[in-house]
């Protein structure tokens, strides 16, 4: 296929203690239904920080890009130049803040950045005068999130200072919406009459250039207006959106975190298994061993709460999860040798653990399990080979923008902006 030589990120599983399957095809159905949710005229940016939250930056990158997403969203300007190295020419915005030190490398390979501050608008323009490169910026407008971005009644001024500077072109204006229920939240709605006046003061000076963005998955999915013209979607893209969401049953896991069993062995009532002693063997059992654990995204706080699958059927957790090794306890599964598969994460045979229900168990949030997936984790992709791209426009989000996938040779070259 045209795209065949872009698949050298691809890996085997040949040996490994702990791999996670990563189902392309679950990611490009999950695009689609947010397609279908946001309407053809609204731009989809992949947010794909954190290594794509576990799933993998560069392979998830690529095949988004084969789905027609228009842009990519990451958090800090070391992901975004990973993804350049790696040959993604559309659009790619750091979402969270610049250093000082970081500004040049952003600038010479055309990576939007989100701006909250007069200080970093100078610095850019004087950056871009010497580099001889033009910073393309989204104005950040904090509406109520209150980490990072402009306060509303400030944001004309940079505006205005943005449009006088020769080295500096809007390419957005974005908000951070801060609530996961989205549109069922009061403060939602307050978050964007704020971002509201805003553009209109805006527009009666005719300052507005490039995408207007603020909804994210949860205002996605549960139906929150207006959508401007791009939504910047994350973990929704990777199957999950936080609490119980309207459309979220359509969603296919993309993420599966897989073991083997390596020791076996049957001890005596009483025994003790793991660090601290915080399990001791009710009864005659039989424990196996499992070569990961904390570094490879077992949480921690899943130790003698969680559990995992094996031969299809569920196996508790038995004792502390360690770095390297955690431990179950197998004789309610009859025939487990050394070399059976585990899943910790995902679907196997009848049974099925959920980013959800993990963790539960671990007492936090499905977007941390998933980040934690460590780095000798390897990543097998699976499947992705026959993604059809969207017609041309699907994903244009108004008529201030260029389709999702123009021509090469045009706007499809590195560092692309995002039209005006």
């Amino acid at each position: 296929m045209a795209w065949a030589a872009e698949l050298e990120y691809l890996v085997r599983v040949d040996g490994c203690r702990v791999w996670a399957d990563v189902d392309l095809d679950a990611l490009a159905h999950n695009l689609n239904v947010v397609r279908e949710l946001t309407g053809s005229g609204v731009a989809t940016m992949l947010v794909v920080k954190a290594d794509a939250y576990g799933h993998g930056a560069v392979a998830v990158a690529h095949h988004a890009v084969r789905c027609g997403v228009a842009a990519l969203g990451v958090g800090t300007s070391a992901e975004a130049l990973e993804l350049r190295r790696a040959g993604i020419r559309i659009p790619i915005l750091l979402l969270g803040t610049l250093l000082d030190e970081e500004a040049a490398e952003a600038l010479r390979n055309d990576v939007h950045i989100g701006i909250h501050s007069s200080d970093r608008c100078r610095r850019l323009q004087e950056l871009g005068l010497e580099l001889g490169r033009v910073a393309r910026v989204h104005l950040n407008v904090d509406t109520g999130m209150g980490r990072l971005g402009v306060l509303p009644e400030r944001a004309a001024d940079l505006l205005r200072l943005i449009r006088a500077s020769s080295h500096l072109r809007l390419a957005g204006v974005m908000t951070h919406i801060s609530s996961p229920r989205g549109a069922w939240d009061p403060f939602t709605a307050t978050q964007f009459a704020r971002f509201e006046g805003v553009l209109s003061e805006a527009r009666a000076e005719g300052l507005l250039r490039g995408w207007i963005h603020a909804a994210n998955s949860a205002c996605v999915f549960t139906g929150a207006r207006p959508l401007h013209d791009a939504v910047r979607v994350g973990i929704s893209a990777y199957g999950v959106v936080p609490g119980n969401l309207p459309h979220t049953a359509r969603l296919r896991p993309v993420l599966a975190l897989r073991s083997r069993i390596v020791f076996l062995k049957d001890v005596p009532p009483g025994t003790s298994i793991g660090y601290d002693s915080t399990w001791r063997a009710p009864r005659r059992a039989r424990v196996a061993t499992l070569p990961t654990g904390y570094d490879d995204g077992v949480p921690w706080r899943v130790g003698n709460r969680g559990q995992v699958l094996v031969r299809g059927r569920r196996a508790p957790i038995a004792g502390a999860v360690s770095m390297d090794y955690t431990t179950i306890d197998v004789p309610a599964i009859p025939g487990a040798a050394v070399g059976d598969a585990v899943t910790l994460i995902g679907s196997q045979g009848e049974g099925r653990i959920g980013l959800e229900e993990v963790a539960a168990w671990a007492d936090t949030i499905p977007y941390e399990v998933a980040c934690s997936v460590g780095k000798r984790v390897v990543r097998v992709y699976r499947g992705g080979e026959g993604t059809p791209l969207p017609a041309r426009g699907s994903a244009a989000a108004s008529p201030r923008e260029a389709p999702a996938r123009p021509p090469r040779g045009s706007a499809d070259r590195p560092g692309a902006p995002i039209p005006p």
